[in-house]
């Protein structure tokens, strides 16, 4: 590895976590020209930034070409190679990690398989990140603290992925149309699956990274409902599932995410033009409507 590199320097973690995310161990280097990787595979995300010079990066039998400010992401199981330039051989930094809320970090990212690169990337603060993160591990005395700092380096650094990645889409309209159909379906899952705890769509926009008018604008457009509207339409749906149990009106309406019952029967009258407790009565008089919501 030496041999092929005119700088090489890599630190590793000695004792990586299972948390959300975990460093593996991180590194800069300058290759040599035409210096090679691959075809191989991995399974972890690493995670290069170009500091100075060219390469190419492939991945799907794409070739992307990177100079410096680029950075391009390697994902697990995928096959990948990448090469130095012949006449100005890039100098990279990385960082590999792993953990159960990578491949969120990299949906949050606006990066794929498909879309690898993140141009404009480095800056003052990305250096620093760089550096911190592979001073963590030169310590060997707490190996454990050593490993929640990094952590906390590589949360800081992805932020700042994540800052040139936004500034990309606004200046790429068939990236941003990606990313737009993306958090979208990011945001459906968050209703459909949060729909019985107390909802801001605030709050939901700030974690997408979204200003909360822009995303119910993309909503609105991508579903013809508002955020509020959509969740509202999950919670009455579910509602008519489960007023057709023996479940009372106090236990449906907290069931679904109300708890003002009497807020949750105003609502659902003016969804379905009865009151929960007349539907649930045409419901037992009119047995095939049981079979139409349940099936056979």
């Amino acid at each position: 590895m030496q041999s092929e590199h005119d700088y090489y320097t890599a630190d590793f973690n000695p004792s990586p976590s299972n948390n959300e995310l975990s460093v593996l161990f991180s590194g800069e280097a300058q290759p040599i020209r035409l210096h090679k990787m691959g075809p191989t595979v991995h399974d972890y995300y690493l995670i290069h930034t170009v500091l100075s010079g060219h390469g190419d990066f492939m991945i799907r039998d794409k070739s992307h070409k990177c100079s410096a400010g680029d950075t391009f992401v390697i994902f697990p199981g995928e096959l990948f190679s990448y090469q130095a330039d012949a006449h100005e051989p890039w100098r990279y930094t990385w960082i590999a990690f792993v953990g159960q809320r990578a491949e969120d970090a990299m949906s949050l990212l606006g990066v794929s398989p498909e879309r690898p690169i993140i141009s404009g990337s480095l800056n003052p603060s990305v250096r620093n990140y760089y550096d911190q993160l592979r001073r963590c591990f030169e310590s060997p005395l707490f190996p454990e603290l050593s490993n929640m700092e990094a952590e906390g380096w590589v949360r800081l650094l992805l932020q700042q992925f994540g800052v040139a990645s936004k500034k990309r889409e606004k200046n790429n309209p068939e990236a941003s149309n990606a990313a737009s159909e993306l958090v979208i379906k990011q945001a459906i899952q968050y209703l459909t699956l949060q729909y019985t705890q107390p909802i801001s769509i605030a709050h939901m926009s700030r974690m997408m990274g979204y200003h909360r008018t822009h995303l119910c604008k993309l909503f609105k457009q991508a579903t013809g409902l508002s955020p509020m509207q959509y969740l509202l339409k999950i919670r009455m749906e579910r509602a008519e599932m489960l007023l057709a149990t023996a479940m009372t009106i106090d236990q449906v309406s907290s069931s679904v995410g109300f708890s003002d019952a009497l807020y949750f029967s105003k609502k659902f009258r003016k969804w379905r033009g009865q009151s929960p407790s007349e539907y649930q009565k045409a419901l037992r008089n009119h047995p095939k409507r049981l079979v139409d919501l349940y099936g056979d």
